[in-house]
């Protein structure tokens, strides 16, 4: 007999479903779209007969907050600050937010963290749903960033639990646009997915062939996309509302001038964020070990991707033409769609994506140890064995890490937690096993065991605030720049401290 694998919240039996319908969200910056699968055909919904695109804004209005309209009192773009601490830069560009504890923003008498706000554009987009289909919203595929961090993934749940939705996966929007094209068209080879939005950027290479998709490499920047070209236009023409630098944008993107001002002054000004991305571009294809003639083809996805400008720089960076052949405002949901109608009636499609950076453990000296490097498929599952390094040592203090550095310092500090009531016994004698589990959602577990006892503890991993986009790109340059003093510098410590562990890895990493 074969047993049949199905991935979470996936049924093998069609129906053993109930009559509720599943959708996919693209939970957007600028734009939210809901698309669902009917026919075996992923179709966005048209919402209220003004098209498939939400503004992601909540306004006040006489009858209270409303999502989408667009009034004088309003709160936008707030997705960048999803899993984010008060403390994060980026805070500064909110006028609406509020000094204190947390993040959280004004709307007239109302104060909102970043999601309630998310919860609120959800809660319209289920209600659209099911006065749409006369039938209750059961589930959704939620898409993000594939750079959002474990923070602005929870969060993105958390905004979903108080929508009354339940999420069957959070998936990443490059990969959602892939599974979108390559099921649409039958596409197989190494696919550039080139995601510029209007608050993000990523850049994926993915596989495809046969039904899989696997994420190659992947890189990005929470804080570039189309809201910066817009705060760039608004003060380089002295406008008072960003609103009116995004009109004029998407003008000069379909004429050569409006009102005096021309679509080559608006380049000069988008120039440098376009370049940007660019290196981001570059710097995925050497890590992942490729050309940019290697791929087959680029797929363009997000609403930056209709500047004429965008599109000649990607062209000349491949030296080939990218494929626009799904609006790319409606990739991400379409794909969306398609992935949650195959967790919820079967699929011949699997999705493999990475784990943005490297995740480890604190050993002696202040070392790094890797437990998960950076890039490997999800979900992951590896374990390693430590052992005390005092006789009668009682406990052991586990320190989880993020980053490419080889010592702590240079690291990101996630979790601690300590295992307690280890057997006396010599230094070395004792062997702890500490497992990490990625999930397929890129949201991290640990679990400390100690072998003689059976003593054991798990957790999981939530840091109360994100990882801004800075700190990653830091991190991994900052990984590049010194990598060879720091393996100098831990080859050192190590032989200073003699730290004793050995390698129990339970995954191919090939």
């Amino acid at each position: 007999m074969l047993l049949q694998l199905v991935e979470p919240g996936q049924t093998s039996d069609p129906h053993s479903h109930s009559k509720g319908i599943v959708v996919g969200i693209d939970l957007g910056t600028t734009h939210s779209v809901v698309a669902f699968v009917q026919d075996e055909k992923p179709y966005v919904l048209d919402i209220e007969g003004k098209g498939p695109l939400i503004p992601s804004i909540l306004s006040l209005t006489d009858t209270g907050i409303d999502v989408g309209v667009v009034a004088e009192e309003k709160l936008s773009s707030t997705k960048r600050l999803m899993g984010r601490g008060s403390q994060d830069p980026l805070c500064a560009q909110f006028s609406q937010l509020i000094q204190g504890e947390g993040v959280r923003l004004q709307l007239g008498s109302y104060s909102l963290t970043p999601v309630e706000v998310a919860s609120q554009i959800l809660s319209y987009i289920r209600d659209q749903v099911e006065k749409a289909f006369e039938k209750p919203l059961e589930a959704a595929v939620i898409t993000v960033p594939a750079y959002f961090d474990e923070a602005a993934r929870v969060a993105t749940k958390q905004a979903a639990a108080l929508a009354g939705i339940k999420v069957l996966r959070l998936l990443n929007e490059p990969t959602a646009a892939a599974l979108a094209y390559g099921l649409a068209t039958g596409a197989e080879g190494i696919y550039a997915i080139y995601d510029f939005g209007g608050g993000t950027f990523d850049l994926s290479l993915l596989k495809l062939e046969g039904g899989v998709f696997q994420v190659l490499a992947t890189g990005g920047d929470l804080n570039l996309g189309g809201d910066d070209i817009d705060h760039a236009v608004a003060t380089h023409f002295k406008l008072k509302d960003l609103a009116h630098a995004r009109v004029l944008k998407e003008a000069l993107s379909v004429n050569e001038s409006v009102e005096g001002v021309s679509r080559a002054n608006l380049e000069e000004i988008a120039l440098p964020f376009v370049k940007k991305t660019l290196e981001i571009t570059h710097n995925v294809f050497r890590e992942g070990g490729f050309l940019p003639r290697d791929v087959n083809g680029i797929v363009l996805v997000g609403g930056m991707t209709r500047m004429p400008l965008v599109r000649r720089e990607v062209s000349t960076f491949f030296e080939k033409v990218p494929l626009c052949d799904i609006d790319p405002d409606q990739a991400v949901a379409l794909g969306a769609a398609l992935s949650a109608h195959g967790l919820s009636y079967g699929s011949e499609t699997l999705l493999l994506d990475v784990t943005p950076l490297s995740l480890g453990l604190e050993t002696m000296g202040g070392l790094v140890e890797k437990i998960i490097p950076r890039n490997s498929p999800l979900p992951a599952l590896a374990s390693q064995e430590f052992t005390t390094y005092q006789d009668g040592q009682g406990g052991m203090l586990i320190h989880i890490v993020q980053g490419e550095r080889e010592f702590v310092q240079d690291c990101r500090s996630l979790a601690r937690f300590e295992l307690k009531g280890l057997p006396s016994l010599p230094a070395g004698a004792a062997r702890v096993r500490v497992d990490f589990t990625v999930d397929v959602e890129g949201l991290l577990a640990v679990t400390a065991f100690e072998k003689t006892t059976g003593l054991s503890q798990y957790i999981e991993v939530r840091p109360s605030y994100g990882l801004d986009e800075e700190t990653i790109a830091a991190m991994i340059l900052e990984s590049q720049q010194y990598g060879k003093k720091d393996v100098e510098k831990r080859v050192e410590t190590e032989q200073k401290l003699k730290v004793e562990w050995r390698e129990d890895s339970l995954f191919s990493k090939s």
